[in-house]
């Protein structure tokens, strides 16, 4: 431990102008410990201590250090006994065990094999035509114009894939295509929409969805 400071000033010349702010909170800075400081506002920088501590704040804070004795190297026990409760209190690490979902919810067939060498990975854009219909056949959507000459000016659907962007059959199943490769994609409903369905659409609650689908860019 440090040895006591020595009072450098008497009450009179810290109460006159003979001792200015910055020369106190000098002092105190370099005598006081760190808890003492704070509780007085006396960290950070000097010059904007000075502003905002009044000279009878800083006499007060002065006089106390000497009464309490709250020198530097007055709270390294503290410090340790501190560290010792931290690492002993840190709590021990849970392993959590990887939730099963089972198999995916989704058959996938192939149609037209893509070049088996570039395949989407997530969050990349993606380009696809497609059609989606029920099992009974009935068509819901497509984005393929009814002629070549039309799909020559129409986009295809891009998305980033793997980002749930679009029903989750879309986004595992497409990450499985290489570019150009056309797929069949039967997804159940827990993977596609569910017990809601989407009446505006015309799919029906718990509706398994068939989706041809054509992988033509991946950006």
């Amino acid at each position: 431990m440090a040895a006591e400071p020595t009072r450098d000033w008497s009450d009179e010349q810290l109460k006159g102008e003979e001792v200015p702010k910055r020369e106190i909170i000098t002092f105190l800075r370099d005598n006081g410990a760190h808890s003492f400081l704070a509780e007085h506002k006396l960290l950070g920088n000097i010059k904007n201590v000075a502003k905002t501590a009044t000279k009878e704040k800083l006499v007060e804070a002065y006089n106390q250090l000497f009464l309490s004795k709250r020198f530097k190297g007055t709270e390294i026990e503290v410090t340790e006994e501190v560290k010792v409760v931290k690492v002993d209190d840190t709590p021990k690490e849970v392993k959590t065990e990887p939730v099963d979902e089972g198999p995916p919810k989704y058959i996938k067939s192939i149609l037209k094999k893509g070049d088996k060498a570039t395949f989407p990975k997530k969050g990349e854009s993606v380009g696809c035509w497609y059609t989606g219909s029920l099992e009974d056949g009935t068509v819901f959507d497509t984005n393929i114009p009814a002629s070549a000459k039309k799909k020559k000016q129409t986009k295809p659907l891009i998305f980033k894939v793997g980002l749930g962007k679009v029903i989750r059959g879309w986004d595992e199943g497409v990450m499985t295509m290489s570019k150009g490769e056309t797929a069949r994609l039967e997804i159940e409903p827990e993977w596609a929409y569910g017990r809601k369905g989407v009446p505006d659409s015309k799919i029906p609650p718990n509706a398994k969805l068939i989706f041809e689908v054509e992988l033509v860019s991946i950006d």
